[in-house]
């Protein structure tokens, strides 16, 4: 394993050579905190209540910080690999005596750590002065721990999205489907707990809510039962997608087309 450390050491201190860079990424969870508090402080007023489907307008904002600190963190490996298939670097890295996915794994980990940690202060401050003190210790914690999960899932949708390179190169058009697709049913925008019972059956039958909403909802109102719900949900998804990527992987290496000559 002391090669893909190395790996997540050297992206982590190729962030910190770089410093102005990943710090103005995390200044725009800012700037989409501030919109949304508008937006939701407007919500609760014409609504004419302080609570809405459980959660108090502290709480949405919470909620909401800390959807986009997962969502401004997650790894883009498929962008990485979709470039290296086209410059023709990829067959460079596939010569290499590493595991082609578990080094994208170590890229992408290296390169998140930075993100989401300067995510958490920016909007943790951002946050505090507009909804108040931060939720619960506990909260914290289950978080966090989910947080694990979500970022695994993440890796492992955005490396299937990738290895479509090997036959189609450019992945955007899938990327974006797939980021709606956590946006709507994965709770980014509004926590399952707003959405009709037949929509958030659906949801919850898909992998989406275990990447955002798992973390977010368990970060502002935790709950035991649900914390233990979604741990399972997350690591049995995990596992699917991980047959599901060495399948993909493996069918990917036989139609590859290196570029660059």
């Amino acid at each position: 394993m002391k090669k893909y450390l190395a790996i997540v050491q050297m992206q982590v201190i190729n962030n910190i050579a770089y410093p102005g860079d990943f710090i103005g990424r995390s200044i725009s969870i800012g700037i989409f905190l501030f919109i949304f508090a508008g937006l939701w402080k407007t919500t609760f007023t014409i609504a004419g209540t302080d609570v809405i489907n459980g959660l108090t307008l502290a709480n949405m904002l919470w909620y909401l910080m800390m959807a986009e600190t997962i969502e401004l963190g997650r790894p883009r490996i498929n962008r990485v690999i979709s470039e290296q298939v086209k410059n023709g670097e990829v067959a460079y890295i596939l010569s290499k005596p590493y595991n082609f996915l578990l080094y994208h794994f170590s890229f992408g980990l290296g390169d998140s750590l930075m993100r989401i940690g300067m995510n958490i202060l920016v909007g943790v401050g951002v946050t505090w002065l507009l909804a108040g003190p931060p939720p619960s210790l506990l909260g914290w914690l289950m978080a966090l721990t989910t947080m694990v999960g979500a970022w695994v899932l993440h890796f492992c949708m955005m490396a299937l999205i990738g290895l479509t390179a090997f036959v189609v190169e450019e992945t955007n058009s899938f990327e974006l489907i797939y980021q709606k697709a956590v946006f709507i049913l994965g709770g980014m925008l509004l926590p399952l707990d707003m959405f009709p019972v037949w929509l958030q059956g659906i949801a919850r039958a898909l992998p989406f809510p275990y990447m955002m909403y798992a973390p977010a909802r368990l970060f502002v109102k935790p709950e035991v039962d649900l914390f233990w719900q979604m741990l399972a949900g997350q690591w049995i998804w995990v596992a699917v997608l991980v047959f599901a990527l060495a399948m993909a992987y493996r069918s990917g290496e036989k139609v590859l087309t290196v570029n660059g000559g």
